[in-house]
């Protein structure tokens, strides 16, 4: 019964904008994490499935469960392999056994379609069809790429070397892997291949990270001895990726209002061996620029509250009706854009990147463009020519991440350098950089940020909303 009700909490976290479902289901300390994992991802999937049936037959009504607990439960007794508790719970669903049966048979009728993955919404079915590969960052400041690979091969695996193109990536199977061709510290691995267990990602020389979502360190790249602010950071992932680029050498500042989220990106960190962080159980937006504390800051990494429409196994099965969901976006937009225009007020910043887990340009190029039309000092820069999805038209020097085509999480990706203090045709300015400095091209030629309207009054308007409807608004870091 246990994991009903777990799984049942998780859902209402996830509802609420509380956390990723994967940062939630390991933050339970759940002994099977991933029996847990499994039951919540395939019931949120079936969510508006699993809905209609419990309201066609009025199933809460009959049994006062709660909506999330009797889905969870309505999935394995339905869908899954079989209900795995006995009680109460059981003899409910047993009792109610045959209406819920003909409900689904009824609905598959209805909709001419003979197995329950048909029943899925498109979007959501099509997600389902999407398999991600596993990506592994080495963590290099516990290991090297070398000894990582070379422990793999020990135990079996196949190393393919470095991919030369994305359908290497969709080739993989079995027990092979290979280097990924952008980024030179992931592995790549088929998808579904679960690490969680592995000694490397217990040990912490190994990070189980999302491709896309490793691209804001990467680019940002701040040099050992570098003042950096992570300014949204838990759980914690690319706070660890910054520091190791640094070579834990310098000084990482890692926000986060929540603090129980930053407790559990303290323990992230000790296990990844970083030693250069200092963690602020703060408001970013309440932090002085011009303090003594942060005047010296050079690189921000700002990856805001979003909505989380690029997360896979955020996408909602039952979209908010139009006029709903686009004054959330505007909310949201309104959020991020006062946190970039905070981040460029600190007077020694030399380069930011932006970044969200959102496919909406109302996150994305309109606040770009808004927070460098309201900061005529800084410029937009363009990034990995050779990435295969670029920005929304006219901001191209931004990198977009999709299932499609990247293979992977929705993402977004700026980066913002501050101009030269000479003229504005002057060359760009040199920063120091690692070794393996990242492939950035930048363009001398003038850039025009596009038209944008985020209403700040309306944003506004729509806090107020939000006490009311809590879908509508966010403001804790998901990504």
């Amino acid at each position: 019964m246990a994991l009903y009700t777990k799984a049942a909490e998780i859902l209402e976290k996830v509802e609420r904008k509380e956390g990723a479902v994967k940062t939630l289901v390991y933050e339970s300390k759940f002994q099977n994490i991933k029996q847990l994992y499994a039951l919540v991802c395939e019931t949120q999937k079936y969510s508006s499935v699993l809905q209609d049936i419990i309201i066609s037959t009025k199933l809460l009504k009959e049994t006062k469960l709660k909506m999330n607990l009797a889905k969870v439960l309505l999935y394995d007794f339905l869908i899954g392999q079989g209900l795995k508790c006995g009680g109460s719970w059981k003899a409910v669903m047993m009792k109610h056994r045959s209406r819920l049966q003909a409900a689904l048979a009824r609905m598959k009728v209805k909709k001419k379609v003979s197995r329950n993955q048909d029943l899925l919404p498109p979007g959501i079915r099509k997600a389902s069809e999407d398999q991600l590969p596993r990506y592994v960052r080495v963590n290099t400041l516990k290991t090297t790429m070398e000894d990582v690979i070379d422990y793999f091969k020990r135990e079996g695996f196949s190393y393919q070397g470095q991919a030369a193109r994305l359908d290497d990536l969709r080739s993989l199977s079995g027990k092979t892997f290979l280097c990924d061709q952008h980024l030179p510290e992931l592995l790549v691995f088929p998808p579904k291949m679960d690490f969680h267990a592995h000694f490397l990602y217990q040990a912490g020389h190994i990070v189980l990270q999302d491709k896309a979502s490793c691209l804001p360190a990467y680019l940002l790249n701040p040099p050992p001895g570098a003042h950096v602010l992570d300014a949204c950071a838990a759980p914690g992932n690319k706070t660890s990726q910054l520091a190791a680029i640094m070579g834990n050498k310098g000084k990482l500042v890692a926000f986060d209002l929540d603090a129980k989220r930053l407790s559990t990106m303290s323990t992230l960190l000790l296990r990844a061996g970083v030693t250069c962080q200092q963690l602020a159980n703060q408001d970013f937006l309440k932090v002085d620029p011009e303090s003594p504390e942060y005047r010296g800051v050079e690189y921000i990494l700002l990856d805001p509250s979003c909505s989380g429409s690029g997360m896979v196994c955020l996408r909602d099965s039952s979209p908010a009706p139009p006029q709903e969901e686009e004054a959330r976006l505007q909310a949201l937009a309104a959020f991020q854009l006062r946190c970039l225009n905070h981040a460029l007020r600190f007077p020694r910043l030399q380069r930011l990147v932006y970044s969200t887990c959102s496919v909406h340009k109302q996150e994305n190029e309109e606040v770009v463009s808004a927070g460098l039309q309201q900061n005529e000092g800084y410029r937009l820069i363009p990034v990995l020519p050779s990435w295969p999805e670029r920005g929304l038209e006219p901001l191209t020097q931004c990198l977009r991440a999709s299932t499609t085509h990247t293979l992977t999480h929705g993402f977004f990706v700026a980066l913002l350098e501050r101009r030269p203090p000479s003229s504005e045709d002057a060359a760009p300015m040199q920063l120091s950089t690692t070794a393996s400095s990242p492939e950035i091209s930048v363009s001398n030629e003038n850039w025009e940020a596009g038209t944008v309207s985020l209403d700040q009054d309306a944003a506004e308007g729509n806090k107020g909303k939000k006490k009311k409807k809590k879908r509508k608004g966010n403001t804790k870091s998901q990504c």
